[in-house]
């Protein structure tokens, strides 16, 4: 119901003029034109989905399976015990982000994930890259 709530809130108030509004999504099994029928009428449903484009990001190589796996390296490495202060635990979570995303770090990094993404992300391919150095 909240998904279909909020497709309705980017069609009706979000972009009322819009002829095609593209949504990027996960593949939450709620994200899908199905949960619009199972929360408003049939006509209404139709309505709003005319309008709308899904593309769904690849279920292994998503943005925001890259996200959960940063914050499980953050809470393994630097959150792993009691923080009792808001100020102490974005104190901490800066130092984390200090020592483990130095620009250079970075740079390796972004080529490992083309390299391991390339066929969920293929257009990464055309980007040229020198060879990776193992460290």
């Amino acid at each position: 119901m909240d998904f279909a709530a909020c497709m309705r809130e980017v069609t009706d108030v979000e972009f009322p003029n819009a002829v095609r509004i593209r949504v990027v999504l996960d593949n939450l099994s709620t994200h899908s034109p199905g949960a619009l029928y199972q929360t408003f009428p049939a006509c209404k449903a139709r309505r709003i989905l005319r309008r709308l484009e899904f593309h769904y990001v690849p279920k292994h190589a998503s943005w925001l399976n890259m996200v959960e796996i940063e914050i499980g390296v953050l809470r393994g490495q630097s959150l792993d015990r009691c923080i009792a202060t808001l100020e102490q635990l974005k104190s901490e979570s800066a130092a984390w982000e200090r020592r483990s995303r130095r620009p250079h770090q970075m740079d390796v990094h972004n080529r490992k994930s083309r390299v391991k993404w390339r066929r969920a992300y293929p257009q990464l391919d055309t980007v040229p890259n020198p060879p990776l150095k193992e460290s």
